[in-house]
C-alpha cells in the first residue's frame, strides 16, 4: 500500500472509530429527551439529530466523490447544513433509531472507498483522507453533544480525542466561526485532550442540561 493509500486507510479508520463512539450515544436517546437543550446553542436534541443525519448524508455523497453545491457559498471544508428547527409535535418520535442505520451506511460506503481522487465540495476539491478526518471531528463531537444532552457522561476515548484535536487545529479556522463553531472556550493547560478539543470547537466541557 502506497503512502496515499495508507493516509486514506487511516482516515477511514478514524471515521469508523468516531461513528462507533457516536452510536453509543445514540443508543441512550429516548423520545422524551428530544426537546432537551444541547451544548450547541439554540439547538435542542431533535435539531441536533437532524444535523447529524445531514452529516451522514454529506459523508455518503463525499464517498461517491462529490457533494452538491449548497445554496449559500461555503468555505473549502466538509460543510454540513444547519438543521431545521423541529416542530415540537414531532418530539415524541425517535430519529436516533434511523440514524443508527445511517451510520451503518456511511461505514459501508467509506470502507469501500479505494481511491484517493479529489472530492468536489461546491467548486473546491479535497482529498479523501481530509474529508474523512473532518467527518470524524464532526461525528465524534456531536456524539459527545448527544450524550451530554441526555445527561450521560460518555468521554471521547483519549487517543481518539488527541488525534481529533490535532486535526481540528489543522482544519477548523476563523472562517468556520461563527457559522459552524462558536468561539473557542478557555480551559486549563493541563485539561484532558477531550476538553481541549471541545473547547477549541466552542463547547464548555462541563456543560450540563438544565433540569
Amino acid at each position: 500500500m502506497g503512502e496515499q493509500g495508507q493516509a486514506l486507510a487511516a482516515g477511514v479508520a478514524l471515521l469508523e472509530r468516531a461513528i462507533d463512539y457516536t452510536l453509543g450515544s445514540l443508543r441512550i436517546v429516548t423520545p422524551a429527551a428530544l426537546c432537551r437543550p444541547t451544548p450547541c446553542a439554540a439547538w435542542n436534541l431533535q435539531a441536533l439529530l437532524e444535523h447529524v443525519n445531514d452529516s451522514f448524508q454529506a459523508l455518503n455523497e463525499a464517498a461517491s466523490g462529490h457533494i452538491p453545491r449548497q445554496p449559500t457559498p461555503r468555505t473549502p471544508r466538509l460543510q454540513l447544513p444547519h438543521p431545521r428547527m423541529p416542530d415540537r409535535r414531532t418530539c415524541g418520535q425517535n430519529p436516533a433509531l434511523l440514524l443508527r442505520d445511517g451510520a451503518t451506511e456511511v461505514l459501508g460506503r467509506w470502507a469501500g472507498t479505494i481511491t484517493n481522487d479529489l472530492i468536489s465540495i461546491d467548486d473546491r476539491h479535497l482529498t479523501s483522507p481530509m474529508v474523512a478526518a473532518v467527518g470524524a471531528i464532526e461525528i465524534a463531537v456531536h456524539g459527545w453533544d448527544v450524550a451530554r444532552s441526555c445527561g450521560e457522561h460518555r468521554p471521547i476515548p483519549p487517543l481518539m480525542a488527541e488525534e481529533l484535536l490535532d486535526l481540528a487545529h489543522l482544519f477548523i479556522t476563523r472562517d468556520d466561526r461563527p457559522d459552524r463553531f462558536a468561539s473557542p472556550v478557555t480551559v486549563p493547560a493541563y485539561a484532558l485532550a477531550q476538553d481541549h478539543l471541545l473547547a477549541y470547537l466552542g463547547r464548555d466541557p462541563d456543560w450540563l442540561p438544565h433540569p
